[in-house]
């Protein structure tokens, strides 16, 4: 058998990366269902995560306990069993965003304060949109990329080059220039031409221009960045958050409009400002919100580690 490294360059990716090739296949197969029977399929696998992901499970698990501490542990497990449904629907809703029927996604999604951000577009120096991660965000960049002469968004390199390809190929037909998330000068540069930015900033961030912000009472390792990105170029703030409908028969995009004073000099509070409005979001629809993220991990001391191991919580939880 030849090794790896003398293998062609197509029979590499399919040797090293098939697990890839199996989400693309199945995301571009998926794609062509009727949109209902997707999102059942969707959360049929989620309730499968839910199962065999012990793991994020429990990250998932901690981060509702900290962040809702007033519920009790039946709600708790009721709250969590439904978030993996809907990261399950959201491989349904990547497929349908990045391969399925735009006209489709345009039918369900109903778009509110679209004139925020025309009225921003209209200052010429760029606009931000400030998001979160909603497993639901994928599906609405091509409704959004209508009311955007020019739709940038920040993203993280994905480890695997065939999914970040894939990733590419997938947002590049609704967004216009994807942009690493530390290339900051390249986004200023997209903004001096009155481009629009997604920008989920929401994520534990451990890089230049991090601070403990409070993320529903809980100290958290937050990127302050668009503050000082704000003033620098000029351009307006709007918070744009999406979700689905409780009944499932469609969706919300919201584009709220600028924040009054902002950006100050303070960076710190112009980032509580920010959460703020992240978490008001997130109580509309909790069980969208990505929780299986480990939002509280690096914080320095004192500060402990919320992620206990698996075999440490299964047994505090039959205490």
């Amino acid at each position: 058998m030849a090794s790896q490294s003398k293998l062609p360059l197509i029979r590499l990716w399919i040797t090293r990366y098939w697990r890839n090739w199996l989400v693309y296949l199945w995301m571009r197969s998926t794609a062509r269902l009727p949109y209902s029977t997707q999102l059942a399929l969707g959360k049929r696998i989620g309730r499968l995560m839910y199962t065999i992901l012990p793991n994020r499970r429990l990250v998932a698990r901690r981060n509702l306990e900290l962040c809702f501490p007033g519920l009790s542990r039946p709600e708790h497990e009721s709250l969590l069993k439904r978030h993996f449904e809907s990261v399950g629907a959201a491989t349904a809703e990547m497929s349908m965003g990045w391969f399925g029927s735009e006209q489709i996604i345009h039918q369900l999604v109903h778009v509110e304060g679209s004139s925020n951000l025309t009225t921003a577009l209209q200052k010429g120096t760029g606009v931000i949109l400030f998001s979160g991660h909603f497993t639901t965000f994928e599906f609405f960049f091509p409704v959004l990329k209508k009311f955007c002469p020019w739709l940038s968004a920040m993203y993280k390199t994905q480890r695997s080059p065939l999914m970040d390809r894939i990733m590419h190929k997938g947002r590049s037909r609704s967004i216009d220039e994807l942009l690493p998330k530390t290339r900051v000068r390249a986004m200023l540069k997209s903004l001096s031409k009155n481009a629009v930015v997604w920008y989920a900033s929401d994520q534990s961030y451990h890089q230049k221009q991090s601070e403990l912000v409070p993320f529903f009472n809980q100290p958290a390792m937050t990127n302050t960045a668009i503050s000082r990105i704000a003033k620098t170029s000029g351009a307006t703030v709007l918070p744009y958050f999406c979700r689905r409908l409780e009944d499932d028969s469609g969706y919300v995009m919201n584009i709220g409009g600028p924040l009054e004073n902002f950006p100050t000099n303070n960076a710190i509070e112009d980032t509580r400002r920010l959460t703020a409005l992240l978490e008001e979001y997130i109580q509309l629809c909790p069980e969208q919100y990505f929780w299986i993220h480990r939002r509280f991990k690096g914080r320095p001391e004192p500060h402990p580690n919320p992620y206990q191991t698996k075999n440490d919580y299964e047994t505090h939880a039959k205490k």
